[in-house]
Parts: structure tokens; C-alpha cells; sequence
């Protein structure tokens, strides 16, 4: 199994468009959406091919991916301090929701203390964003 880490999907995420600083024309915007739609169908069919909660951390994964890519394309087409928060919002969460996927795999006190610390890592990240 292909293991990908939160930090490099976030890495992975921010560099599909961080190619131009200006503003994307109508039809770059919509090849833009629907490569994203065609990189995240891809990665369901890949985690498709995986069982119980590997499944269900590649599932959590692809959709981090897919949430980062439209928040940052979003921000490429209309660059604002509110569409920046939006990404660095869809990239927390994404972190968050595949930590509370992997926790999964833990039992009792375990699995409780990694929630706990997921959930402590995501809302520091929040109020680190909020702070901007």
C-alpha cells in the first residue's frame, strides 16, 4: 500500500497551482476543476482496491487532496486574505480528518488519547488561522 502522508498531500496540493500568480481566465478555471474531479476519481478508484479502515484513510486522504486543490484554486482565480484563510482552513481540516481516520486503528485509551491529540492539533491550527 501507497502511504501518503498529510504533509505531503498538503505539499502535493499546493504545488498543482502554484505554477501562475494571475488570475485564471474562465477556461483555465474549468480545466483546473476538472482535473481536480479526475485526480480525486482516481484516487477513489485506487482506494477501492484497499479494505476496512486503510480503505477508509485513502478515502479521507483523496478528499483532503481534492478540498486543498479547490480552496487553492479558488484563491488563484480570486486571490483575497479570506480565500488564503479558506486554504489554510481546507488544509487543517484535512490533516484533522485523516489523524481521526488512523486513530481508528487504535483500541480504548489509545485510540481515545490519539482523538484527543488530533483534536488539539486541529483547533491550535484553527486559532492559529483565526489569528491571521
Amino acid at each position: 500500500m501507497n502511504k501518503l502522508t498529510p504533509a505531503l498531500i498538503v505539499a502535493l496540493a499546493a504545488g498543482t497551482f502554484a505554477g501562475s500568480s494571475l488570475a485564471l481566465t474562465g477556461a483555465e478555471f474549468s480545466a483546473a476543476r476538472d482535473r481536480i474531479k479526475a485526480d480525486y476519481r482516481a484516487a477513489k478508484l485506487q482506494c477501492d482496491k484497499l479494505t476496512g479502515n486503510a480503505e477508509d484513510i485513502c478515502e479521507e486522504e483523496a478528499k483532503g487532496k481534492r478540498d486543498v486543490a479547490r480552496a487553492e484554486l479558488d484563491q488563484q482565480r480570486e486571490p483575497s486574505e479570506k480565500n488564503a484563510r479558506a486554504v489554510e482552513l481546507a488544509k487543517a481540516k484535512a490533516i484533522y480528518e485523516v489523524a481521526e481516520e488512523r486513530c481508528d486503528d487504535l483500541q480504548g485509551e489509545a485510540e481515545d488519547r490519539c482523538e484527543r491529540e488530533a483534536r488539539t492539533a486541529y483547533d491550535a491550527a484553527l486559532d492559529r488561522i483565526r489569528g491571521k
